[in-house]
């Protein structure tokens, strides 16, 4: 099979092997006492639903922030379908500018600590990029992200991910990731980390509406009328469908509730 789990000792450490469909393999390794509490605060988040997810046309510049312009999450009933704005980043963004080293002593099973790490979510970018989560708000108006390559390089933090999830985004759609952070993605079930085919991060605009459907893989850019077919996530998508490992390692019988 595909994916595979290890037991190296009770409460000790899960480890999962996941292959994708285009020939990557990725290895997960965590200990439960951290990644079990961010399991369990995902299965209390509240998600924002919307009857039409349809946001107004006459929307003001990307830049500028507002509570009444927190775009509204549409998503299908499986949960696989995303609609809204998208905030578009270019090629090697690291995990320093995603969420710098200084605010690492956020806890993120602390419902409090949580939130505030989502309301600093990419707060590293250089100044030419517009706020990504308005002054004085906790969530971002932009549920999907779209990026170049290399996305989430740089020093291995469990907290990237963490605080993009935690400020409502849904998912990445970028040309490649770094290892890690790809990892930590599935690992903490945070958020989706989409491959395109190609890079896709000049072809949209912060602020364009978009549709991302992770069961026909693709993403449709609703400002431009342009289509675009994106790899599939693979063994990747149930492990954060589940809402993370140990979540996953739970629904499929590989460690029982008592035990975790």
């Amino acid at each position: 099979m595909a994916i595979t789990a290890v037991f190296q000792a009770k409460h000790v450490a899960i480890s999962l092997n996941c292959h994708s469909p285009h020939g990557r393999s990725h290895s997960f390794s965590l200990y439960p006492r951290r990644t079990l509490q961010i399991s369990h605060q995902l299965s209390s988040r509240a998600v924002i639903f919307s009857p039409n997810g349809k946001v107004s046309n006459a929307r003001l510049k990307s830049e500028r922030c507002s509570r009444s312009l927190i775009s509204p999450v549409a998503m299908a009933p499986s949960g696989k379908v995303f609609h809204g704005e998208c905030f578009v980043v270019q090629d090697n963004i690291d995990t320093d500018q995603i969420i710098p080293a200084e605010h690492l002593t956020l806890v993120p099973s602390k419902p409090d600590e949580y939130e505030k790490l989502g309301s600093l979510a990419l707060c590293g970018l250089p100044s030419n990029y517009p706020r990504f989560v308005c002054e004085g708000e906790m969530k971002t108006r932009y549920p999907i992200i779209i990026a170049g390559s290399n996305f989430g390089c740089g020093s291995s933090r469990e907290h990237a991910p963490v605080s993009l999830g935690a400020s409502g985004v849904k998912a990445v759609v970028a040309e490649s990731y770094a290892r890690i952070f790809f990892r930590n993605s599935v690992a903490t079930g945070e958020l989706y980390p989409v491959e395109s085919e190609f890079s896709l991060s000049k072809e949209f605009e912060t602020g364009n509406i978009v549709t991302l459907d992770l069961e026909s893989n693709v993403l449709i850019n609703h400002s431009q009328n342009k289509q675009y077919t994106l790899k599939p996530l693979g063994d990747a998508g149930p492990v954060i469908d589940a809402g993370g490992l140990f979540a996953f390692a739970r629904k499929t019988g590989m460690i029982s509730s008592a035990s975790a």
